[in-house]
């Protein structure tokens, strides 16, 4: 019944010196908690975080363990692999209601096979192949050995390269959100059109043509990405225009990269403005200046920014290369481990967290969730 809670062995028994225990359904919350001598509040269990427990069945307390938990209706407890200690968990989760699965061990590549299904590129497929293959689980294996070994200083540094990359491994089945802006008739919907090849937005001299958010996924150099061309930047007291320019301003926020034109043939201190403008909408978060229409007689030098022209074709190439480098920066090498899943970066992040606090014990119990 699906809406049963159940126990279900995810390793293989007695194979190895930790086991993980899924707790998933309804009740998973309050049946775990009952096995454990001091409950974990909901309050206070961010998603996969590690809490050591001392576990207790009918007969008492018993043996410490791990608990986290991906929500409420789901628990992952980890203890001794030995078949005693097992059993003796399970047996305490079926007293407090849950029915125990049988013969249902989780294939460790069916998370990366999935993705792998997904992947919107060559080249996000062929690093989501290399996870397939094994380059995951060995990354994760060698931290667990240096952990074992103590040596913790370059355990620490593994980690921090696997979440320098998980930005890139959150885009593998998703494309990044690029975001064209700047003031009414800055030349963003020809820009649109000139970067994919083909009309997809309507152009007109007259400004304001663009109020709602278009979209279109194309590739640079085989990197999935969606364009969205939004509303200019303005003030206008027009109710629709309003919405847009709100729209616009909350895609900004959003984006993973902003590229903010600035027509060639607006004055030094026009520009001035709309720079101040981005950056104070923008942060500090990635964005490129791009000086369109560029092919005009007039034009005003703007410092670092690319220089193209929609009609000619001039400065697209560099403008792509841009994109790709502000995006990946340096692509993994063949082979290489990269976070695919949210469930890798938030259990890399308590291993870190873990190893500066000096606790090697639940950085293994981290890794081992994710492995």
């Amino acid at each position: 019944m699906e809406s049963e809670t159940t126990a279900t062995l995810l390793t293989p028994p007695g194979r190895g010196a930790l086991a993980t225990i899924r707790v998933r359904g309804p009740q998973a919350w309050q049946i775990t908690n009952a096995c454990l001598t001091k409950p974990i509040e909901l309050a206070d269990s961010a998603v996969m975080r590690p809490w050591l427990r001392e576990f207790r069945s009918a007969q008492g307390a018993g043996e410490e363990l791990v608990v986290c938990f991906s929500s409420e209706c789901e628990a992952r407890i980890h203890c001794h692999g030995g078949t005693a200690a097992c059993e003796a968990v399970l047996k305490a989760l079926e007293e407090q209601g849950a029915q125990r699965e049988q013969g249902t061990l989780a294939e460790p590549n069916a998370d990366a096979r999935n993705a792998l299904a997904g992947a919107l590129s060559e080249k996000t497929a062929l690093i989501l192949l290399d996870q397939l293959q094994g380059a995951w689980g060995k990354e994760i294996q060698t931290i667990i050995d240096l952990i074992q070994r103590s040596e913790h200083t370059d355990a620490r540094a593994r980690v921090e390269a696997l979440l320098s990359r998980v930005p890139l491994g959150q885009h593998l089945t998703q494309p990044w959100q690029v975001v064209l802006a700047g003031r009414p008739n800055a030349g963003k919907s020809n820009l649109l059109n000139a970067l994919l090849g083909f009309q997809r937005s309507i152009t007109s001299p007259e400004p304001g043509t663009t109020r709602d958010v278009v979209t279109a996924r194309t590739a640079f150099d085989g990197w999935p990405v969606e364009l969205r061309d939004t509303a200019g930047l303005r003030t206008t007291t027009d109710a629709i225009e309003v919405a847009g320019v709100e729209l616009a301003e909350r895609e900004l926020r959003a984006a993973d990269l902003v590229l903010f034109l600035i027509p060639s043939t607006d004055s030094f201190s026009e520009a001035a403005v709309q720079l101040q403008t981005i950056r104070e909408l923008r942060g500090d978060r990635p964005l490129i200046v791009v000086s369109t229409k560029s092919d005009l007689p007039t034009q005003t030098p703007i410092g670092n920014a690319i220089a193209v022209s929609a009609v000619s074709g001039v400065g697209l190439a560099e403008l792509a290369a841009a994109i790709v480098h502000r995006l990946i920066g340096a692509p993994p090498q063949p082979d290489e481990a990269v976070p695919f899943l949210p469930e890798h970066a938030a259990a890399l992040t308590n291993a870190r967290d873990a190893l500066d606090a000096g606790s090697p014990q639940l950085v293994l119990f981290s890794l081992n969730e994710i492995r």
